[in-house]
């Protein structure tokens, strides 16, 4: 078991929301749902994406997310920025430079691999121009990057 856990407090969509992001990424699967009762709605459900463990509670509403914390996926292709995107954002919202928020107001950065290769290119004026690009977008396309990062 990792020693730490991310733990995301939703109202009451911690079920739901942990088989929507399970069925996002490839080694993902609930571990465990912990109810009150039988029959009655999860108070905590275990999950794993892409290998890492996270907790969610059924907390109320007493507590919200913010853009304080997201959740951070490398990308390595323009397809998988595409699909992670259109899905995360049904029923929540577009951000700018590569973040959103889903339907439970979870954020996320949705990122290419690509983009921290211009980011951190060996010449300066070409890093600019790709953070300049960023700056313009909601979703990161990779082709328009590298179009105005001149590579």
């Amino acid at each position: 078991m990792q020693k730490i856990t991310t733990f995301l407090w939703f109202d009451n969509q911690a079920e739901e929301a942990a088989s929507f992001y399970t069925s996002l990424f490839a080694d993902s699967r609930i571990v465990e749902v912990q109810r009150r009762g039988d029959g009655e709605p999860a108070m905590m459900v275990t999950f794993e994406l892409a290998g890492q463990r996270f907790l969610a509670l059924n907390g109320g509403p007493t507590y919200r997310f913010t853009e304080a914390v997201s959740l951070y996926v490398d990308c390595e292709t323009q397809e998988e920025v595409d699909e992670l995107w259109a899905r995360l954002t049904e029923g929540g919202e577009d951000s700018q430079c590569g973040w959103l928020k889903d339907r439970w107001g979870l954020s996320w950065q949705i990122i290419p691999r690509r983009l921290s290769e211009l980011l951190t290119h060996p010449d300066p004026a070409t890093a600019q121009r790709a953070a300049q690009a960023m700056m313009g977008m909601q979703k990161i396309d990779i082709k328009a990057l590298e179009q105005a990062a001149g590579v």
